[in-house]
């Protein structure tokens, strides 16, 4: 009979974040987003779940034409307002440290997260690599 063995998958489990990491994570990928993706937002959405990080970015829509607005029915109010609410999913980090988090890049494809590297090409990072992994959305908006 073979023997099993164990090995860590870095897209399960996880652990429960603590309070003060949360803290320090919203903190931290806030000063990260501001330094490096300002004008790209206009806000973020940054929340937990038992072991799960989701960072969400909000944008100021394209200024739509009169003929677009004229075939949705919509005034350029109620399109911009409609527009603005919708986030950006940009990434689910899974927490195993303050420093070491899987990644999960939103796929719009499909409407789910999918496990992926970091661009360092590793599992594992920090929450302000994860936000440059999701920022790939941001950059192409900008």
């Amino acid at each position: 009979m073979a023997k099993r063995e164990w090995g860590f998958d870095p897209h399960s489990g996880g652990v429960k974040i603590p309070e003060t990491v949360k803290r320090e994570t919203v903190e931290r990928v806030e000063k990260h987003a501001a330094a490096n993706y300002a004008g790209l937002y206009t806000r973020l959405d940054i929340r937990f779940r038992g072991p799960l990080c989701y960072i969400d970015a909000y944008t100021e829509p394209e200024e739509p034409s009169a003929a677009f607005l004229q075939a949705i029915g919509e005034t350029r109010d109620e399109f911009m307002a409609r527009v603005s609410a919708v986030p950006l999913h940009m990434c689910r980090l899974r927490y195993f440290s303050p420093d070491n988090w899987s990644l999960a890049f939103y796929t719009y494809s499909d409407e789910k997260y999918k496990p992926c590297y970091y661009h360092n090409g590793t599992f594992l990072g920090t929450p302000e690599e994860g936000f440059d992994v999701g920022g790939t959305y941001l950059r192409t908006r900008g």
